[in-house]
């Protein structure tokens, strides 16, 4: 249908072994710290599913109660904190 913008399917992942949570937080979700928790896999890396619209989106992880980096994001902007969050474009 023309005109019509269709969710993709994104999959986050974070590689945390010896955690014992992981929950993914950003502009999608209003920073929600516990709206998606990951679930972990017997190699010890998390991973949530998402359907997002086009657009960009700003995220961290949160693991054990502390933000951290995706190590694997390449595009970070500054946050009001001092720290850098992720940058996710969707197409």
């Amino acid at each position: 249908m023309p005109g019509k913008t269709f969710k993709r399917r994104i999959t986050f992942k974070y590689h945390a072994p010896y955690a014992e949570t992981v929950f993914v937080a950003g502009s999608f979700n209003g920073w929600n710290s516990e709206a998606n928790p990951m679930k972990r896999n017997k190699e010890g890396t998390w991973s949530a599913v998402m359907d997002l619209f086009p657009g960009t989106y700003e995220y961290r992880f949160i693991v054990d109660d502390r933000w951290n980096d995706d190590p694997t994001c390449e595009i970070r902007n500054l946050n009001r904190y001092g720290g850098y969050n992720c940058v996710l474009h969707v197409s």
